[in-house]
Formats: structure tokens, sequence, C-alpha cells
């Protein structure tokens, strides 16, 4: 693949399906470089963590030297997302992502992307993907 990471952002932006080993995953790329996604446990011992956390994540994103970085912010639907009272506009679990994010951050290698389907690859899986309307 000879893409430019620009030229490579504009092939993600959109909706996307994929499956991993333990969860099936859709995620939206939107054109000002924020993202939503869903994820949905496929593995029974893996349901707590969803119960706890939410399936539904958003944050921001871009591509730099060929790897998808995701960045997370927001976690909507997790049991932790409650408004702290000293602190109106803010919520804990969003909180603690952001704080997470600034040390943690995901990261894909782009294998292949084009208009309708993309491979990536997190350490030593390969996740591919197609595109959805």
């Amino acid at each position: 693949m000879n893409l430019s990471d620009t030229e490579i952002e504009i092939l993600l932006f959109g909706k996307w399906r994929f499956n991993t080993n333990w969860e099936k995953n859709s995620i939206e790329f939107k054109d000002d470089m924020t993202y939503e996604q869903t994820r949905i446990q496929t593995f029974l011992l893996y349901k707590p963590s969803e119960l706890i956390v939410g399936n539904k994540f958003t944050g921001v994103w871009h591509v730099n030297d060929r790897r998808l970085c995701l960045i997370l912010k927001n976690v909507p639907k997790s049991v932790f997302n409650f408004q702290l009272l000293i602190l109106s506009k803010l919520y804990l679990a969003d909180m603690i992502v952001s704080i997470r994010s600034i040390f943690i951050t995901e990261n894909y290698e782009v294998i292949e992307v084009d208009g309708s389907k993309f491979i990536i690859k997190n350490k030593n899986e390969r996740i591919a993907g197609i595109k959805i309307s």
C-alpha cells in the first residue's frame, strides 16, 4: 500500500463493521476526526465488563505513519458515568477515560484500505472490516 496518511484518513471516513475473536464492532469515522464505536462482547467471560463500561465509546482519531490511532474520550453508557456533584459538567467515567487516554492510545497498523474494506493489525491479530452504508 502506497497511500499517504491523509489519503488513508479520507478512505476511512464513514461506517465500518468488523469482528475480532471476542467482540463484534461497528465504528463510524467522522470527518471532524471524531469516532463513535459500538462493541458487543461475544465471549461470555467479557460480558461483565460490557455491563460495567457499556458498549458505546466516542473519541478522536487520526492516522500517523500508517497507524490508525484511536483516543477514547467518552463512555456514555457506563454505569459509572454519573455527574459529580462538585463539578456538574463532568461525568466520572468520562473523566477517568480522558485521563487514561493521555497514556494509552489504541494503535492499529493499516495494512490495506479502499472504499469498501480495510485490513488493520493490532499486535499479532489481523482485523478485516467492511464499509456499511
